[in-house]
């Protein structure tokens, strides 16, 4: 049956996709429906048609599925941002797992059963809302030229007036609503995709969910030729970056735990949020924020009573869920299998929270990041935590690694961190550079731990490390994003070198505890292993004994009848014009009597 577009269909939907959407079949044909959960009867609008499968819209849920809650968020299906809020936690939670198997069954190539023995449960969140630390909100105008803010509908830039996402922290109303009647009052423009005028082009909010703490900074589309501008607060005339500014930072300082409020520069047409140039107009430059390390193998993940604190800036990369953070890196920690004698490298390293949380355990850390800030920060950070056996460097993972071992390879370096203990990597959502992954394997770790994002380049990546001598002893799936269908993986590779070796001593000759020499010659006649059976030896057999021949074929359909392992059938493969009929009574006879000849079955 083919279908066109605008055709109404009624389907159930039996699995869902990658990114959420629902998938049903209707007469063997396919459909991809978002906002459609697993379990549900809907009725559907075609969109798009392709031959053997089509894209649909939502047009009404005939039959409720038993997983299908009421979303928070009036906005859900039109925000880009919440792609599961229909769907209950607790399948959420299954959704994600199933996405992190299939994909490194699938994409990987790893057998099910492998997986499966090695897969933990996922770990999921307490409370799925309100859990984001970091938003950033696009400052628009609606068809009344009204100034809005909120985010982009999915796939475009049109931008879903909304001040109160049930995700970001829940100060974030309060700031939003007091921008928005700042600019409304002061006539401040929304700076315009198209015309690449207006003012203000972004809010970034970020809070410490331990500190309370809280900064904002305005993205505005103006270079400044002169640095005049207030701090703490005060106010001048001349030269601000914002109009009648003291306005807007008095109204903020209000906010109860506000910290920092700054302004970033960025006059390029670009889909880049933030500029590289930060001015800070009140309060502190950065805010601080603290994460605890847990036992992850105790009941509800107790802490430990380990923690560090991190300063973050505007432009600083931190995890964006506090919470489930602390989670991901104590597993992570605890995947390392720190002794405190090891040597680690921390690649993609950030501010160093991970290589900060493993010099805690280990004998020296190196930490990679490519954002020089990021660094700056990761040594402060170092500073601020008394950690003194943690080194950073600038630079692509990609570039720095290789470098360092050609480096030290050429300088015949006894440097311990040539070939280290443990590798730990939280790579972006595209993977490990290839450059990367074959350094990795030539520095041969005992231990790699890899951090995912992406699970789909998690698999890709996994495939060229087992591939390459290690293998996976742990998966764990952690739920960093409630309500997406994003999910982080942490894996522990280990090399498949031995561990431990075993020192035995022998004697030979006469006597008590010694082992005779003649004996040798027995036992090794005894253990001697039995000659390989050809499909040639036995085709060679039956024509001798019987007279007729038999085709390799009827051979390998005996053998799987008798549920006879398949591993050494001829690699060659026939291409017939017409089907091969099946061996005759007499041959499967005859091939059997050659099994039992040679002792096969």
């Amino acid at each position: 049956m083919e279908f066109k577009k605008n055709d109404r269909v009624t389907v159930t939907i039996e699995d869902m996709g990658s990114d959420g959407e629902g998938i049903g079949k209707v007469d063997g044909f396919t459909l991809f429906i978002k906002d459609a959960v697993i379990g549900d009867q809907v009725e559907a609008k075609i969109i798009k048609s392709k031959k053997h499968y089509a894209y649909a819209r939502l047009e009404k849920v005939l039959q409720p599925s038993p997983f299908r809650v009421e979303p928070k968020c009036a906005y859900h299906r039109q925000c880009g941002g919440c792609q599961l809020q229909a769907l209950s936690y607790s399948e959420q939670l299954h959704f994600k797992e199933q996405k992190i198997r299939n994909n490194l069954i699938r994409i990987g190539g790893f057998d099910a059963e492998y997986i499966d023995e090695r897969m933990q449960p996922i770990v999921g969140m307490e409370e799925p809302f309100h859990y984001r630390n970091k938003a950033q909100y696009p400052i628009g105008t609606d068809r009344d030229g009204n100034v809005i803010t909120g985010f982009y509908a999915g796939r475009t830039h049109t931008i879903i007036a909304n001040t109160d996402c049930a995700l970001g922290a829940s100060e974030n109303q309060q700031i939003l609503e007091t921008i928005l009647s700042y600019m409304h009052k002061n006539k401040v423009t929304a700076y315009d995709e198209v015309t690449g005028k207006g003012l203000v082009r972004h809010v970034l909010i970020r809070k410490g969910f331990t500190s309370g703490q809280l900064m904002v900074c305005l993205v505005i589309n103006k270079k400044m030729t002169k640095m005049s501008y207030p701090t703490a607060g005060v106010q001048k005339n001349t030269n601000e970056f914002l109009p009648n500014q003291g306005e807007l930072l008095s109204a903020l300082a209000e906010i109860r735990c506000m910290t920092s409020v700054s302004v970033s520069i960025n006059t390029e047409k670009t889909n880049v949020i933030m500029g590289t140039e930060i001015h800070n107009l009140w309060g502190e430059s950065t805010i601080e924020d603290t994460i605890h390390v847990r036992d992850m193998q105790k009941e509800n993940y107790p802490y430990t009573g380990d923690a560090l604190t991190f300063k973050i800036s505007p432009l600083s990369f931190y995890q964006v869920n506090p919470v489930q953070t602390e989670k991901l890196y104590s597993l992570a920690l605890e995947y390392a299998g720190l002794t405190g004698k090891e040597t680690v490298w921390d690649l993609y390293c950030g501010i160093g929270t991970i290589s900060l949380f493993l010099a805690g355990k280990a004998k020296k850390v190196c930490g990679v990041e490519i954002i020089p800030q990021a660094i700056d920060d990761a040594r402060e950070n170092a500073k601020r935590n008394h950690i003194e056996d943690a080194e950073f460097f600038v630079g692509k993972a990609e570039e720095v690694l290789p470098e360092f071992y050609k480096k030290a390879t050429t300088e015949a370096s006894s440097d311990e961190m040539l070939h280290p203990d443990v590798i730990v990597v939280d790579p972006p959502r595209k993977g490990c550079d290839d450059a990367c992954l074959n350094t990795m394997l030539r520095m041969q770790p005992e231990r790699i731990v890899y951090v995912s994002c992406d699970s789909a380049t998690l698999a890709r990546d996994l495939k060229i490390l087992c591939d390459g001598g290690y293998e996976i002893r742990k998966v764990q799936g952690v739920d960093q994003f409630g309500m997406t269908v994003h999910v982080e993986t942490v894996v522990l590779l280990s090399h498949k070198k031995a561990d431990s070796y075993i020192h035995i001593d022998v004697e030979f000759g006469e006597g008590e505890g010694k082992i005779p020499v003649d004996s040798i010659a027995k036992r090794a006649e005894a253990y001697k292993p039995k000659e390989k059976v050809t499909y040639k030896m036995i085709k060679e057999y039956i024509e001798a004994k019987y007279g007729f021949k038999v085709h390799t074929a009827y051979i390998a359909e005996v053998k799987r009848n008798l549920g006879l392992p398949m591993y050494d059938a001829p690699n060659a493969v026939e291409e017939l014009k017409q089907p091969r009929k099946h061996p005759t009574p007499e041959k499967v006879e005859a091939i059997k009597d050659a099994l039992r000849y040679f002792a096969v079955i």
